[in-house]
């Protein structure tokens, strides 16, 4: 088998990593990988968004399967162009993949078929929005409708604030079009849990739940980033709150996607926010989260590319798939200065004594050397029985590895040992 992984960060490393674990695969290729990546797959130099690219090259080299794993490309419809071709693939096609590409169609499909969320309005005329938010309650939140690399969210605390993000939203178009309609929402508080689920349309799989760590600096201070670190299981996410979920947000979510013409198949990624009032959606992804998977597929005991062709061929209810009951912490290693400026080309050295699991997110390979190139670099993970073993032997292989101008976060997990306690 010849499998083509589509993507080249962290994520798509440990998706890799896991699809090693298979025999029956020969050779996988990443379009267009990294660095890293390159220790484990085939890196092809084609971009995630190319999709007369990635089609060419599945032709030429009779790819068997494909995994689109990043957003922008499953939004462009890469799944389609592939499938048209004879290529079965992991992840949602282009009329499912909207429940990301269109934060407004997100919501108001939760309005439609009553799915917990915050209370919203839609506005497309920036006037509207400026009008609205003079009497509108304070903190809101506001975001832009398409895909911005995550950043298109903006939680205003104050009513000038609210106001800057509209403009540069809507008027000075920071995020292009993605900011041509707006979404203003009612700020809702209370632990954020991250819920991944395998589904064929028809069945739903929920992960283990994780615990990200948006924040840039210790003790959730400095500005939001891709991620800074995750743990799983996450300790607020109790076996009470996975059966409402299920019966009030995941098997509704399908069903609707499903009654609206656009059933979804892939990894659905379920934001959640435990309110006093219950578990409500914050948001939807239409795939793998990063770095929730780095923490969540190496506590996964099943086969990851009998999941995936399950998916694909509508047989998930098939399949029994099975989880480990310990926990994983992954600590996110980054270049000084991101999620902002940050200077690239350091060498990364991994010391012989290295025993984690290292998922590589901005790497290259020069002349056989793997150097710096983006702002999340590395993620280090652990496994262990207990959670609190986890974040140790986390911290412990992380101090294995090494670059110039290296930063992570100390308090990976500390919230939720804490939450534990309680």
């Amino acid at each position: 088998m010849k499998v083509m992984v589509v993507g080249g960060g962290g994520r798509e490393h440990t998706i890799i990593k896991k699809l090693k674990e298979n025999k029956t695969i020969e050779t996988i290729y990443a379009l267009p990988g990294n660095g890293g990546i390159a220790k484990d797959a085939v890196c092809v130099n084609i971009g995630a968004k190319d999709l007369d690219g990635a089609v060419n090259f599945a032709k030429e080299n009779q790819i068997d399967f494909a995994v689109v794993a990043p957003d922008d490309p499953l939004v462009l419809g890469m799944v389609d162009r592939l499938e048209e071709i004879g290529v079965p693939c992991f992840g949602p096609n282009k009329n499912a993949a909207i429940i990301e590409g269109s934060k407004v169609f997100s919501k108001n499909l939760m309005k439609k078929y009553n799915i917990p969320t915050a209370q919203y309005e839609v506005f497309t005329e920036m006037d509207e929005a400026l009008k609205y938010l003079e009497t509108a309650p304070i903190p809101t939140v506001i975001k832009a409708d398409g895909l911005a690399l995550g950043k298109g969210v903006v939680i205003a605390t104050t009513r000038d604030e609210a106001f800057d993000a509209v403009k540069s939203m809507m008027q000075d178009k920071v995020f292009g079009e993605s900011g041509s309609q707006i979404v203003i929402e009612e700020f809702l508080t209370g632990p954020e849990v991250s819920v991944l689920a395998f589904t064929d349309g028809k069945t739903l799989v929920p992960m283990v739940s994780s615990m990200d760590h948006k924040r840039a600096l210790d003790n959730d201070q400095g500005l939001n980033t891709g991620g800074m670190g995750t743990i799983a299981p996450n300790p607020y996410y109790t076996s009470d709150i996975a059966e409402v979920c299920m019966k009030e947000i995941f098997i509704p979510t399908i069903e609707a996607m499903k009654n609206e013409g656009r059933t979804f198949k892939g990894c659905l990624y379920f934001g959640l926010m435990l309110t006093e009032k219950g578990p409500k959606v914050i948001e939807y992804n239409c795939r793998f989260g990063d770095p929730e998977t780095q923490v969540v597929l190496p506590l996964l005991k099943t086969d990851l590319f009998e999941i995936f062709k399950a998916v694909a061929n509508e047989t998930l209810a098939d399949i029994n798939v099975e989880f480990s009951d310990g926990s994983a912490c992954c600590v996110v290693m980054a270049s000084e200065g991101y999620p902002k400026a940050y200077e690239s080309g350091f060498e990364i050295k991994v010391a012989p004594e290295f025993k984690g699991q290292l998922f590589v997110a901005g790497a290259k390979d020069v002349d056989g050397k793997m150097l710096t190139a983006g702002g999340r670099v590395l993620g280090v993970t652990e496994t262990a029985d207990t959670l609190e073993d986890a974040i140790k032997k986390a911290y412990q292989e992380v101090k294995n590895v090494s670059f110039d101008n290296a930063f992570y976060r100390k308090d990976i997990g500390q919230r939720a040992l804490k939450a534990k306690e309680a």
